[in-house]
């Protein structure tokens, strides 16, 4: 199954890499490499170490109803697991961090990944929030229109959805019971019956007004420091757009990585960052060197410090290749809680 997935996310990143280097002027794009001052890139990733903690900050108090972990425990979990966003398709680096988390801390997998569920929600609710805030300033280029409203409707739906199993969970216990006592074998049932019920414990920041807040602002806090580190690159390369410009081509590029792709978000990051760019009079070359800078400059040192807390955390790579296992079991039922608590059977040895 996961050598499917992979060689169809190399297909998708191979099409969009195409779509965006087509016409490419490479004596102009290496050049623009030659020219760069990478010194600006510094910044730009200190900036992204500080967002990388507050991301952990904003995990911490959603993991608040589950168990407090502090912060500094946390945050070699939350860069191992971008680690392995990094290096696996389908993101399996979010269940590798609930693994992680359970195997540390004895946090059920299930509630753990239904908050990192929310916090997908709420980047993605924000994302869109940029691209209709900066509309005035930086119109969105027509090709993305549908896309945009394709994500609205999706997240949207999401967010009700999980209100309402966060607000009402007897009902929705009762209909969820209902559905597993009539469609699965009765050997099976008493299995999957507790899922539910720790899925809904990573719901409950949604039962706080305060609590949303906090979660909604410290996203758009997050998102506006990601989009100064796009800014901070920019000042490498011989161009200049406002940072409104910027604010779009974040939202629309990490709208993008949503689209299955070979690991790293190849082509899915790219293609829409350079057309933005290029929208806003950005010389191809230019924006394409921009775009797979910055790229780089995203993936390298998160995926360096997560393989040094893999070492520092005792995780082996065997931990990622069973973390993907489990990514691609995601359907198949879970043990009783114990030792694999929450882990599909037949996964781990």
């Amino acid at each position: 199954m996961r050598s499917w997935k992979l060689w169809v996310g190399l297909l998708i990143s191979i099409f969009f890499l195409s779509f965006a280097l087509q016409g490419l002027d490479l004596g102009n794009f290496w050049q623009t490499l030659r020219s760069a001052n990478y010194w600006w890139l510094v910044p730009g990733i200190g900036v992204y170490g500080v967002v990388v903690w507050v991301r952990t900050w904003r995990w911490h108090a959603m993991l608040g109803h589950i168990k407090p972990i502090p912060t500094h425990r946390l945050f070699p979990v939350v860069v191992i697991g971008y680690m392995g966003n990094n290096v696996y398709p389908a993101r399996a680096g979010e269940v590798l961090r609930s693994y992680v988390l359970r195997r540390k801390e004895g946090v059920p997998m299930s509630a753990s990944l239904a908050t990192v569920v929310l916090e997908r929600l709420f980047d993605g609710l924000v994302m869109l929030l940029f691209v209709f805030a900066t509309l005035p300033f930086a119109p969105l280029p027509p090709a993305y229109r549908w896309l945009v409203i394709g994500f609205s409707a999706v997240f949207g739906v999401a967010l009700v959805a999980f209100m309402l199993l966060a607000a009402r969970p007897a009902q929705m216990s009762r209909l969820y019971s209902l559905a597993v006592d009539r469609l699965l074998p009765a050997a099976i049932r008493p299995r999957v019956h507790g899922l539910f019920d720790k899925f809904i414990v990573g719901l409950q920041a949604l039962r706080s007004p305060r609590e949303l807040a906090v979660i909604f602002l410290t996203s758009t806090l997050i998102w506006l420091g990601e989009t100064l580190k796009y800014w901070f690159v920019m000042h490498a390369f011989p161009f200049s757009v406002s940072f409104p410009v910027l604010m779009l081509m974040t939202a629309v590029v990490n709208l993008f990585t949503t689209i299955p792709s070979s690991p790293g978000y190849v082509g899915t990051f790219d293609a829409p960052g350079i057309a933005i760019l290029t929208q806003f009079g950005v010389a191809q070359a230019i924006a394409t060197g921009y775009t797979l800078v910055l790229h780089v400059a995203l993936w390298l040192p998160i995926t360096l410090l997560g393989a040094a807390y893999m070492l520092h955390e005792s995780v082996g790579w065997r931990d990622m290749e069973r973390a993907a296992q489990i990514k691609d079991h995601q359907g198949d039922l879970p043990a009783p809680e114990s030792e694999r608590d929450d882990i599909a059977p037949g996964v781990l040895p």
